[in-house]
């Protein structure tokens, strides 16, 4: 019987036609990309409140789900701080499942399929990031893209961890940093009348009476719908976000990228273009009193040629807030980053960023601190020593508190402004605890241990106490994707890493 083609024979095919070299390794890499994708994906199912999910029952040899149907859905035990791919396989009643893509299907629950398709991409994506991995040279590299394109596996614990609907294989080849691209960039003039700019654009980016607009090549292609012949062109090489990428000369450019990465399409809305500078002068003045432990990257000039689909943001590059000899790492960069992730380096990085982000919180700054956002300034010898963070895009700001501490609230977007205190809670703990954290440390024992440590350093406060004694929030990643019209954020609430009987 004829079988339809699937995600993974798809890319295959598409890489026999342009770069059959790498076939046998794409194979090769695919049943662990589907062990990678299954254990993401076997979390949420574990800790997740989804709705079809009635009953969980942990026994000693393993976790049983029970279904709304009357179905038992059985694996390992879930650790949800793990990042290694310990999930092979599942069984749905007698059945046994490896390919999380064939699970979500045959689960058969509201809005599976279309999720069960971006699983399928997730793992040939996987696979093919796998396939072109080279490995890494003993020393480190000497340039910020370099620390970024190391990361080939994508987000820890997201299930659509390298799902990239709408790229070929020759166009994730062509612009994925994992697959360390040089990526031309087109350079589109717009008559100024007919942008919004803030902040100081660069005068080689303009042309005249012309703003000129930094385009990604897939956006040019597939949204903009422009062949870019004759065009000037500029070489960046794109980071961990794909449509941010680095210039030659250091900075920094967000590009609009009208695709689905991960979760959701992220473009670049004109309100945020009209409140970069002021959200980058409000950064940099928080990040002010942490007496040096953390600093903002500046944006230096945003632009919109009156839509989200044509749109720019020019940042500052971490790299300025190393001094001579040190290296600023992306905390999802730090397993590749030479140091042995030893309990007591786990412990000063949780101490860190923990003084940091608590700190920030009271003043009334709850950082969206995951692995992309934030990184980390480390000495010579590997040490962690301060933190620096980009894109401020997505914090949340608490009127009331700013107000307790003197600090006057700018004009920022509505949406970025709330004095619910869970709200701000879970945006910084979900981020930086379970996100950024409990990826360094790769392991829920190892995150107890490392917050262990770190707690007995930091100020008692509210929101250390919410911290330590109350289950830990984090994105319902599953969750959101199995609910499309549901708008925002929805949330899980995970075993406490320092309450190991909640384990």
């Amino acid at each position: 019987m004829h079988r339809p083609p699937t995600a993974e024979t798809e890319v295959a095919d598409e890489l026999a036609a342009v770069r059959p070299g790498l076939v046998p390794r794409y194979a090769d890499a695919l049943p662990g990309a589907r062990a990678a994708v299954l254990t993401r994906l076997w979390r949420g199912l574990a800790h997740e409140p989804l709705p079809w999910i009635v009953r969980r029952e942990p026994g000693r040899d393993g976790l049983t789900l029970c279904l709304a149907d009357g179905r038992r859905l059985h694996g390992p035990r879930a650790d949800p701080y793990a990042t290694g791919a310990y999930v092979t396989a599942v069984r749905l009643d007698a059945a046994v499942y490896d390919d999380p893509a064939r699970l979500m299907a045959d689960l058969a629950v509201p809005h599976s399929a279309a999720f069960a398709a971006e699983l399928g991409h997730s793992a040939a994506s996987l696979a093919l990031s796998r396939a072109g991995r080279t490995d890494h040279p003993k020393e480190w590299p000497r340039t910020d893209w370099e620390w970024e394109q190391r990361v080939v596996d994508g987000h820890p614990f997201h299930p659509n961890c390298r799902s990239r609907p709408g790229f070929s294989v020759a166009e994730q080849l062509a612009y994925a940093p994992e697959h360390r691209p040089l990526v031309e960039l087109g350079l589109l003039p717009v008559p100024a009348e007919e942008c919004l700019v803030t902040g100081a654009w660069p005068d080689r980016l303009r042309d005249g009476g012309r703003v000129v607009v930094p385009v990604h090549p897939w956006q040019a292609a597939h949204v903009l719908k422009r062949k870019g012949e004759g065009e000037e062109r500029l070489a960046a090489h794109p980071l961990m976000a794909l449509r941010t990428l680095a210039l030659p000369d250091g900075p920094h450019v967000k590009t609009a990228l009208s695709a689905r990465l991960t979760s959701s399409v992220r473009d670049i809305s004109l309100g945020s273009v009209a409140a970069s500078a002021v959200l980058s002068d409000f950064g940099e003045a928080v990040a002010a009193r942490t007496d040096g432990l953390l600093h903002v990257t500046r944006t230096l000039g945003a632009v919109a040629a009156g839509s989200p689909d044509l749109a720019a943001v020019l940042r500052e590059s971490p790299r300025v807030y190393a001094a001579d000899g040190e290296r600023v790492v992306p905390v999802a960069a730090l397993a590749t980053a030479g140091p042995a992730r030893s309990g007591a380096w786990l412990a000063a990085l949780a101490r860190l960023a923990l003084t940091v982000g608590l700190r920030l919180l009271e003043l009334g700054v709850a950082l969206e601190a995951h692995g992309q956002n934030l990184l980390v300034v480390l000495s010579p010898a590997g040490d962690p020593l301060r933190l620096v963070y980009r894109d401020l895009a997505d914090i949340r700001v608490g009127p009331a508190r700013l107000a307790r501490h003197g600090v006057p609230l700018p004009g920022l977007p509505a949406r970025m402004v709330t004095d619910d205190e869970r709200a701000l809670r879970r945006k910084l703990f979900g981020s930086l605890v379970a996100g950024a954290l409990a990826g360094a440390a790769g392991s829920g024992p190892a995150l107890r241990a490392a917050l262990e440590t770190a707690a007995g350093d930091l100020p008692r406060t509210p929101d250390l106490a919410a911290l330590l004694g109350e289950p830990l929030p984090a994105k319902a990643l599953t969750l959101m994707r199995l609910s499309p019209g549901t708008a925002g954020d929805q949330w899980a609430e995970l075993p406490n890493p320092l309450q190991p009987e909640r384990m």
